[in-house]
């Protein structure tokens, strides 16, 4: 037990910064009871946690829709909620869970329309 302690606090001093996010995303998703992005089948109902990268408002025929980028260590999927400008809470950095069904509206391009969503809070340090 003790072994496997200093073997994680090691591997903690010497990976850099993205790896270390990344061991972080993919352990919540774990905590959470989540798929890892890499391995969620498209078309299906699913349930990813990640961090929010990038959120955008990009209108899309004429209508408004926010869009952001769940990252999870693995990969990425597009998050897109139709109809709105902004939501409270939603912003760069954030740690998210949320549910929809996945779709590849272009090639390699995976993303959920107005998925349900939970905000993780943030661990005091």
């Amino acid at each position: 037990m003790a072994e496997g302690r200093f073997r994680r606090a090691l591997r903690r001093l010497t990976a850099d910064d993205e790896e270390l996010v990344a061991e972080d995303l993919q352990e919540g998703a774990e905590k959470y009871g989540c798929s890892l992005i890499s391995d969620a089948p498209g078309r299906a109902k699913v349930r990813l946690h990640g961090s929010l990268q990038a959120v955008t408002l990009r209108p899309q025929g004429g209508v408004p829709a926010l869009e952001a980028e769940l990252y999870d260590g693995t990969g990425t999927v597009y998050v897109i909620w139709l109809g709105r400008r902004r939501i409270e809470g939603i912003r760069a950095g954030v740690s998210i869970v949320v549910e929809g069904r996945l779709t590849e509206s272009t090639p390699g391009r995976r993303t959920i329309y107005n998925p349900s969503y939970e905000l993780i809070p943030q661990r005091a340090d």
